[in-house]
């Protein structure tokens, strides 16, 4: 049987988050690059495959599964039979991982890409204190979820960790936390960090893109 193929792009954070789950389930995918700054997305033949035109996309089989989120429960569900902590069967848990989930892609995502995209592809110099500050808030969220548990659903790690996770250290340089504000989410992030194929995963694409989000904005700023 041949192994699920993922377009992804390790600038992106929701590519990251879809590896994190199939690390975490011992699942090697077929990994297929697709270079965002150059629209590799935009392309007809990528669109024929994914009209929504995004990254991650997931092709297993003759099903063509999109949207990140989506992609980690559905590749735990199929794929990790002995990771099923990572989402959960029980009804009322499951429905808390996928309540983080929509934190994730309602509102961290979301406002991450607010600040990113303008800066990375439209030549903004926009990086307001008021965007920062939009981010911010989603710090005030997650740490009433740690507030008394290690992970953003429980005792154990879920897919909802890594979804956030991916976001959150995509962004902690332009919207930096407060370690005395926030302890909890600082303990989280280095948690999870110590997850033996973090950094190879998640770690060096998000300090990728702050770094290439660094730049773009300082040449957007000098023309």
């Amino acid at each position: 049987m041949s192994k699920p193929a993922l377009y992804y792009a390790t600038l992106s954070p929701p590519s990251r988050a879809v590896l994190l789950t199939a690390k975490a389930i011992g699942l090697d995918l077929e990994l297929r690059p697709v270079n965002l700054l150059k629209g590799e997305h935009l392309t007809p033949e990528f669109i024929k495959l994914n009209p929504q035109h995004t990254i991650p996309t997931l092709i297993d089989g003759g099903a063509t599964i999109i949207d990140s989120h989506a992609i980690c429960a559905y590749l735990v569900e199929k794929y990790g039979k002995e990771h099923q902590q990572l989402y959960p069967k029980d009804l009322v848990q499951r429905a808390n991982v996928d309540a983080r989930l929509h934190l994730d892609s309602g509102h961290l995502f979301a406002r991450l890409r607010f600040l990113y995209e303008p800066i990375l592809y439209f030549g903004s110099t926009d990086c307001s204190i008021d965007k920062i500050a939009y981010i911010q808030k989603c710090y005030e969220i997650l740490e009433g979820f740690l507030k008394d548990q290690p992970y953003l659903c429980g005792s154990d790690l879920t897919i909802a960790d890594f979804c956030a996770v991916a976001t959150v250290t995509s962004g902690n340089e332009a919207a930096p936390i407060d370690e005395f504000k926030f302890p909890k989410v600082q303990a989280w992030l280095k948690r999870v960090a110590e997850l033996p194929y973090y950094q190879e995963v998640n770690g060096d694409g998000a300090d990728e893109l702050k770094v290439i989000f660094k730049t773009k904005l300082a040449e957007n700023r000098g023309k």
